[in-house]
């Protein structure tokens, strides 16, 4: 992805936004523009990209990249901006982004997403019209903003490997599994865009919660869709480039199968649902 991000052929840049209206520049931010809507007086919609509890990393820059690629502008927000002291273009190692990002609670994800999608529909070369895309953490964010019902625009939302709201259930002890919770149907409730989740199957607490989930969304009617790719790890995008002492073939099999027919049907979500003709 590092090599990506510096090879582009897209016009892509660090920007600062401010967090609401009359505030301070303080959301930094990964701008990225698809060819089509610069100079040829087509307009594209807008996807904000919402990253992991591994912070604005290079790989979460690649996948705007390939967002921007496939015809969106794509935005992907630092949503640690605030809690690591104030904008920054330098990228957090892992385990400090871990120790920070319980520090950003609900109503401030959902005001960063909104800050940047009125951001990034406001350009000239931007239609109305924005979804949003997250990664673990980042898809229970996506989640958030669907609860939330976004800003005016909101068309949709793709969580990678993300829950919605829960109540109760509690971690694994030495002897038993994790007692994953009971999800929350009044939250599911309020949600009015369509929503796709994506899992692998080996992530065992989304698993879990997958039959309610779509038993409550058709019970009410919603549009959603949710695929769990069997065999498949939580994190399946981008597992095959993490580094690991041993290697499962099979799994690695499963996780690649998974992306690639979750990539495509990410598109086609949202082209579907930004009315990408």
């Amino acid at each position: 992805m590092r090599r990506r991000v510096k090879s582009t052929p897209r016009h892509a840049e660090w920007i600062k936004i401010a967090w609401e209206p009359g505030s301070a520049d303080s959301l930094m931010a990964w701008v990225v523009h698809p060819a089509s809507s610069s100079g040829r007086g087509r307009k594209a919609p807008v996807v904000i990209v919402v990253h992991e509890i591994f912070g604005l990393s290079t790989w979460v820059r690649g996948v705007a990249d390939q967002v921007a690629a496939d015809g969106f502008i794509a935005v992907a927000p630092d949503f640690l901006s605030r809690v690591r002291g104030g904008p920054s273009t330098v990228e957090l190692l892992g385990d400090s982004a871990r120790k920070l990002i319980a520090g950003v609670n609900a109503a401030e994800r959902n005001k960063a997403i909104g800050a940047a999608a009125n951001y990034a529909m406001m350009l000239p070369s931007a239609e109305q019209r924005y979804a949003v895309i997250g990664y673990c953490w980042g898809g229970q964010t996506t989640f958030m903003h669907a609860v939330n019902g976004g800003v005016k625009g909101f068309s949709g939302g793709v969580a990678f490997y993300g829950a919605p709201y829960s109540t109760g259930g509690r971690p694994a002890t030495a002897t038993e599994s994790a007692v994953p919770g009971t999800v929350n149907a009044d939250s599911l409730a309020k949600i009015k865009a369509p929503i796709m989740l994506l899992n692998g199957s080996k992530d065992v607490r989304i698993t879990a919660w997958m039959p309610a989930i779509d038993s409550i969304m058709k019970a009410k009617k919603k549009q959603y869709i949710g695929v769990n790719y069997e065999g498949a790890v939580h994190g399946f995008l981008r597992a095959q480039d993490d580094p690991k002492d041993t290697r499962d073939p099979a799994e690695e099999a499963a996780n690649l199968a998974a992306a690639k027919d979750a990539w495509p049907r990410t598109v086609a979500f949202l082209k579907k649902n930004l009315q990408v003709k």
